[in-house]
């Protein structure tokens, strides 16, 4: 069976998008693991899955690098509603279904291959909070380490030491690494199920703004990654946040099909 895929980035976290909507592609953890693979397949941090479902425009599928089921992807969620608009499955905004439940989202302006988007994200609930972390979940588990200098730290071997701690077993827990100066945050974030640092990872970026809001009075920060930059705004009353938006690139990298 000869495949059809597309290949979009945001802010350097990459994935194979799927049009799905016939119900073609059988999703076996191995293919998926096999195609994200980047020595022996296409390559990327995730595949996403366009799929048909009654009440939405669409609904978002995602799996990781390694083949597993996750939640939500907010760089993921951005680069899927500007699929969508390339298809013409929807005009300049949207309702989908994530696992993690309703998302909105809205095109603010496209220029060539890139599309800006702005997400919407669940409404957070903080987990727990120490002197210089916070754990929460925004779609998909984090933890929020605050650091001086998130580049002098090995991110891999730090990161897999809270993700397997056994306070999150069996599922573990995404690592994040930030530095907060006012309402700018630099990030670096370990991914389970990619097991390895990203280039950036949305839902990673959201929850290092509303960790860094439990220290600041900020409801909205500019975000570096090593990919690129992304913003975070939200509303906060005590210890809820709601009216989440992630707001960012999403780029079409290539179009290929591939035999499976």
């Amino acid at each position: 069976m000869r495949l059809k895929f597309y290949k979009y980035q945001g802010t350097g976290n990459d994935f194979i998008l799927i049009d799905n909507r016939e119900g073609l592609f059988e999703y076996k953890k191995e293919l998926v693991a096999h195609l994200c693979d980047r020595h022996f397949g296409i390559g990327a941090d995730g595949m996403l899955l366009l799929e048909n479902v009654n009440g939405f425009d669409f609904r978002m599928v995602y799996y990781n690098s390694d083949g597993s089921p996750a939640t939500m992807c907010g760089n993921g969620g951005r680069c899927i509603m500007a699929f969508a608009n390339r298809l013409g499955v929807i005009g300049e905004t949207a309702k989908f279904l994530a696992a993690d439940g309703p998302h909105s989202a809205r095109i603010l302006n496209t220029d060539k291959h890139v599309v800006q988007v702005e997400l919407s994200m669940k409404d957070v609930t903080i987990t727990q909070k120490n002197k210089h972390s916070v754990t929460l979940n925004t779609g998909t588990p984090h933890f929020v380490s605050f650091v001086d200098d998130p580049d002098i730290i090995d991110i891999v071997s730090e990161g897999r030491k809270i993700r397997y701690a056994p306070e999150y077993a069996p599922f573990g827990i995404n690592v994040n690494f930030s530095k907060l100066d006012g309402e700018n945050i630099y990030v670096r974030t370990y991914e389970k199920g990619v097991e390895d640092e990203t280039l950036s990872c949305g839902t990673g970026v959201t929850a290092s703004a509303i960790a860094a809001s439990e220290f600041t009075v900020g409801k909205k920060f500019k975000v570096t990654t090593r990919g690129g930059q992304l913003s975070v705004a939200f509303d906060k009353e005590g210890n809820n946040y709601t009216n989440i938006r992630l707001s960012g690139p999403a780029t079409i990298v290539f179009i290929g099909e591939i035999s499976i």
